[in-house]
């Protein structure tokens, strides 16, 4: 039976054979596309946890994205909170200080008001008892005259001594006054945008920096009449701090007081630029008008009729030409005599004059003889402490230090004032 079937098993017919190969195959062939199967399903599981992985990624960087998005926004709220505190803050700080400035400012001019009422009511009874006395006296000299005018004249012209009564009147009150050479001077405009531009605060009066300028114009003044003096220098210890700036808004302000004139002069020879901050063109030479090769009349100039209200009661020199020898010139006796015989002429009450920075040249101390103090500029952010005490020592102890300026001022044709 054993053998029957190994015999079958060897000796196989050709159709059995066939059979068995091909279900074989068909086996092998579901095996193989079982598996690739199982490989396309792997592979698609691989590709859709790829997928779902880049988005969970996209997702967590968009979160991040709008994340950081929030946080930037959230940063900027609070710096602009902070931002618009803190100019609250400093609006609130100005108008306290314009205030105080301005109650300060008050304060000063009702004082000098006052002072000047008391000055003019003193002048006023001293004139009264002026004039009691010599109509006092006048009897007793017309006494004393009469009678040698009857012996010198001829009986028949007796009738005639009523004349004198004429003596009663002074001779200068019947003629009319002379021409005055102020207001024969040249006159000049002003674009009120140039100064705007250049940031002439004291011109429009709109801005709250103007008040200050006002206060340092009624301190100035009480210095000047207290001491007798007129002429002041203007300086900085070096440039850019502004010297010029303060000088033009020093004299618009001082121009609004009806009662003072007051004369601007550019002695910046080494670098003016006084007319282009006013705006003036063809100022000419202040260094030929010093030297007395211009006479003054032909030179200075007065503000005319203008669109903010400054009265006419301000004069200036300008120039427009360099001088290289600007210290001798100052040391100069003709400039000397040529300011004597301005302030003679024209008798202004203050006059400002604009030099070059103190530590640069030695034109400050040059012109020491021409001026009775210095106002002193200092450059907010730029000038040392040890700066100014050099300013200091230069000018000595014999020379007025009037005043020292705090000035920030930017962004003005100042800019280009170069050393």
């Amino acid at each position: 039976m054993m053998d029957d079937r190994k015999f079958r098993r060897k000796h196989r017919s050709p159709t059995e054979t066939v059979s068995v190969l091909k279900s074989k195959r068909e086996s092998e062939e579901e095996i193989q596309a079982r598996l690739e199967a199982e490989r396309e399903a792997e592979l698609r599981r691989i590709a859709l946890e790829r997928i779902a992985a880049r988005k969970e990624r996209e997702a967590e960087k968009q979160i991040a994205t709008e994340r950081a998005q929030a946080e930037a926004e959230a940063r900027k709220a609070e710096d602009d909170t902070k931002r618009l505190t803190a100019e609250q803050a400093r609006l609130t700080e100005e108008k306290q200080v314009a205030e105080a400035a301005a109650a300060e400012l008050a304060e000063i001019e009702a004082k000098t008001r006052a002072d000047a009422d008391r000055r003019a009511e003193a002048a006023n009874r001293a004139e009264v008892r002026e004039a009691t006395r010599l109509a006092e006296e006048l009897p007793e000299t017309q006494a004393d005259e009469l009678p040698l005018a009857e012996e010198s004249r001829p009986t028949a012209e007796i009738p005639q001594r009523a004349q004198p009564e004429q003596l009663a009147s002074p001779a200068i009150a019947t003629e009319p006054n002379p021409s005055n050479p102020w207001d024969n001077l040249t006159g000049f405009t002003v674009d009120i945008r140039h100064l705007s531009r250049n940031r002439i605060v004291t011109a429009e009066r709109e801005d709250p920096a103007h008040i200050a300028f006002d206060v340092l114009r009624t301190r100035l003044l009480q210095a000047l009449s207290d001491n007798g003096w007129n002429r002041v220098a203007i300086t900085s210890p070096t440039k850019d701090c502004g010297k010029t700036f303060t000088a033009a808004n020093l004299s618009i302000s001082l121009s609004r007081q009806e009662s003072i004139r007051t004369l601007l002069l550019d002695l910046d020879m080494r670098r003016p630029s006084l007319h282009r901050v006013i705006g003036v063109e063809k100022p000419g030479s202040m260094g030929e008008m010093l030297r007395g090769n211009i006479p003054p009349e032909n030179h200075l100039m007065r503000l005319d009729g203008n669109p903010f209200n400054a009265s006419q009661h301000i004069a200036c020199g300008f120039n427009g030409v360099i001088e290289p020898n600007a210290s001798e010139l100052l040391q100069d006796p003709r400039t000397a005599k040529t300011l004597d015989a301005i302030e003679e002429q024209y008798e202004p009450d203050v006059m400002l004059i604009d030099l070059p920075p103190a530590l640069y040249y030695d034109d400050v101390i040059a012109s020491r003889p021409l001026f009775d103090g210095v106002l002193m500029v200092i450059g907010g952010g730029t000038t040392t402490e040890k700066e100014v005490k050099e300013v200091e020592r230069r000018l000595g102890e014999s020379t007025p230090l009037l005043g020292m300026v705090l000035n920030k001022a930017e962004n003005t044709e100042l800019d280009r004032y170069k050393y």
